[in-house]
């Protein structure tokens, strides 16, 4: 050991490593490319700038990592300058994915893509019926952007089976193993996924350190990574709803004031709230079988929400998205596969151009199958004092989006009032002012 101290004191150690990164680029084949997974942002440019150093024209430089879209844009920018390859890659899948293969979406340098085509075709998640959980997703930073809203999916997913859990144990009275029967039956209908089949897994997992059940000894209190928050923030940016989404973020940051939440616990306790109020005696049969339909109705309003912000991203940047090209490929290897995914494939099959997910026939009529049991389990939760915001957030969506007439007239007849901001009417065409302030002290006198 005193020795290889001496040896990096002399600056041999760098020599040697530089030796040996010659070695090794000499080594692969041309046009060299070369696969990094490393933690975004600042690490990732300080790689590229090592690599880049080695390498000639038309070789290949690929971050498999959960990279901001725009970082990507800029490094495929500057190593076209270079005569350099650059492809963004998103890739999800967990350890699971690890093993059997994930879900991967490349966007950048298509002459890129085509350089590792056939190694990624074979190494990705497959499934029977719709082949490798890989395709080209477009210029620029498509791959990265859509991974984003991958996981705001994601987040959104998660949020409505935890409050799916909650009404079930809170107001049902489930225990962990009826819960762990009722998710491992609805992992065989509609509702069959990955999410489900690991939280029923959950509800039967008893703890290694004591009495009871693992699960009810986890910390409430929900990490995250930020694409959730990114996904969110690109939404409000391209002006497009995403309250599904919002709500399971925001869902997150309340979870992490854990301290005051147990003091605000105890505040209100004295002013008669427990944890939950008094409710009736509810049907345990009925009761699951109401929450798994409102369950699936917020889940189509989830994915919605995700697939109108990619659509407004892509036709924002050119990037000409296909998004049933993309439920195909989250179908395996990704955290949000589902048999539903097929369902929003075949969707954007039938018509490319789909405003939204609601309005698809088959979504619609099943919307409509599910909505009194949706608007139940809300209600059935707003008077239990259990707070459902993805249900209920998903529930406003779809009452929004059906209406022909919102009360937005409303809001933007005081918008005029105060600012002067104008109006449009639904009789005559063009912008319009009044003087509201002046017409109503008028009527007053």
């Amino acid at each position: 050991m005193r020795q290889l101290n001496e040896l990096n004191k002399k600056g041999t150690f760098p020599c040697m490593a530089s030796m040996i990164r010659n070695r090794l680029f000499t080594s692969i084949q041309k046009p060299r490319v070369i696969i990094m997974l490393v933690k975004a942002g600042a690490p990732v440019d300080q790689t590229i700038k090592t690599l880049s150093v080695y390498m000639e024209k038309g070789d290949c430089i690929i971050d498999g990592g959960n990279e901001w879209y725009e970082n990507t844009e800029r490094r495929e920018k500057a190593m076209a300058e270079l005569g350099l390859l650059y492809l963004g890659m998103g890739v999800s899948g967990g350890e699971e994915g690890a093993r059997h293969g994930p879900s991967m979406m490349p966007g950048g340098s298509f002459e890129a893509y085509k350089h590792v085509e056939d190694i990624l075709l074979k190494v990705s998640a497959q499934v029977s019926d719709s082949g490798p959980c890989v395709t080209y997703i477009g210029k620029g930073g498509s791959g990265n952007f859509v991974k984003m809203v991958h996981n705001g999916i994601e987040y959104g997913d998660m949020q409505l089976i935890a409050e799916a859990y909650d009404v079930l144990k809170s107001v049902g009275k489930l225990s962990n193993e009826e819960l762990h029967q009722v998710f491992s039956e609805w992992n065989k209908g509609e509702l069959l996924s990955f999410l489900i089949d690991i939280t029923a897994d959950i509800f039967g997992i008893k703890d290694d350190k004591g009495e009871g059940y693992l699960v009810d000894k986890v910390l409430d209190k929900t990490g995250m990574k930020g694409t959730g928050k990114w996904t969110v923030q690109q939404a409000a940016e391209l002006s497009i709803a995403a309250p599904t989404i919002a709500s399971s973020l925001d869902a997150r940051f309340l979870s992490g004031l854990k301290e005051e939440r147990v003091e605000a616990s105890k505040v209100f306790k004295s002013g008669g709230f427990g944890d939950i109020l008094a409710v009736p005696t509810v049907d345990k049969k009925e009761l699951i079988d109401d929450v798994r339909k409102t369950l699936y109705a917020s889940k189509i309003c989830s994915y919605a929400q995700g697939m109108n912000l990619i659509r407004a991203k892509s036709m924002e940047k050119g990037w000409d998205l296909k998004l049933g090209e993309l439920a195909r490929i989250w179908k395996g290897g990704c955290i949000i596969r589902a048999i539903f995914l097929d369902r929003i494939k075949k969707a954007y099959d039938r018509n490319p151009d789909l405003a939204n997910l609601l309005v698809d026939p088959e979504f619609a009529k099943e919307i409509v199958e599910r909505q009194s049991a949706w608007r139940r389990v809300v209600c059935l939760a707003i008077n239990s004092g259990i707070s459902t915001p993805g249900m209920s957030s998903s529930l406003a969506y779809f009452d929004s989006y059906r209406r022909e007439r919102l009360p937005a007239n409303l809001v933007q007849a005081q918008r005029d009032y105060f600012g002067a901001h104008t109006y449009e009417r639904i009789d005559v065409p063009g912008s319009f002012h009044t003087e509201w302030f002046k017409i109503a002290n008028q009527s007053k006198m």
